[in-house]
């Protein structure tokens, strides 16, 4: 086996592509439904996609229920590599993958006796959660046990900032997350609200009046939450590439970053906030 540890995650995660490759990391896909058709995350559609098919549509699409299937399947998978698995979820506060991971972990005791399997809950999510991903993966790579991995994993939650901003209300307002009142307010003034995930929630955190202005806001967070030590940076963006590689130039001129790179905002969460998304999740040390 190469891995004394494999990892496995769900697309939530917006792990890019490559590094999945590279660490060996199982995907779990989301299901996205658009009317009477089912979209696997990742495979059947990709985020471009997602958000070119959002903006078309008048029935925002919903994600199809959590279920241990696909989780069962991905421990499988990664049982072919491993004699032990950390899988790593979102919030069970935003959906019921966390509670289907661990329903799959009880149902693999019978088809899998010898494969030792853990389930950690994110207090992050979306790039924040994928950083998490990212650094027991690293940990499993370099031949760590099981335990270990799951206290780097453990180490890293509460280092993980994320702050991201929203283009339009638009897509808030019509999934009825935001009255329509205050979106009104929200696009006379031009405004892009700034929030940040933390303790597997969601919380405003300020507004702005342009992408430019929320941009250098970001910046701005990110010059007070930085603390010594290398910087690890997941660029985020829902389809908004400019937007994100302008954002990565701005924190590679100005912080000593040990990994930067740009990913796609999950279409999952995309579907409530549309596209425009801008964010960046990080943290200090190794």
């Amino acid at each position: 086996m190469a891995n004394r540890v494999a990892i496995v995650t769900d697309t939530t995660a917006c792990v890019p592509r490559e590094q999945v490759e590279k660490y060996g990391i199982e995907l779990v896909p989301i299901g996205l439904v658009f009317g009477d058709k089912v979209y696997r995350d990742g495979i059947d559609i990709s985020p471009a996609e997602f958000y070119a098919l959002l903006r078309q549509v008048k029935k925002l699409p919903t994600t199809s229920g959590s279920l241990p299937g696909p989780f069962l399947e991905a421990y499988r998978e990664a049982s072919q590599r491993a004699s032990s698995i950390l899988c790593i979820t979102e919030s069970s506060k935003f959906s019921g993958m966390c509670n289907s991971a661990r329903v799959a972990r009880e149902m693999s005791r019978g088809t899998l006796p010898n494969i030792d399997i853990e389930v950690l809950e994110c207090t992050t999510a979306a790039a924040g959660q994928g950083l998490v991903v990212l650094a027991a993966a690293k940990a499993a790579v370099s031949g760590k046990s099981l335990i270990e991995v799951i206290d780097t994993a453990k180490s890293v939650m509460p280092r993980v900032n994320l702050f991201a901003y929203l283009d339009t209300l638009h897509y808030l307002v019509k999934g009825g997350r935001v009255p329509k009142a205050a979106a009104l307010a929200g696009s006379l003034l031009q405004i892009k609200p700034i929030f940040t995930v933390s303790d597997g929630d969601a919380y405003p955190v300020t507004n702005a009046r342009t992408n430019p202005g929320a941009i250098k806001c970001i910046i701005k967070i990110m010059e007070q939450k930085v603390a010594k030590g290398p910087l690890h940076v997941a660029v985020m963006h829902a389809d908004a590439l400019d937007k994100a590689e302008a954002l990565r130039n701005l924190i590679s001129s100005q912080f000593d970053c040990a990994e930067l790179f740009i990913t796609e905002f999950t279409p999952v969460m995309g579907a409530h906030t549309g596209p425009g998304v801008i964010g960046a999740a990080f943290y200090s040390g190794d």
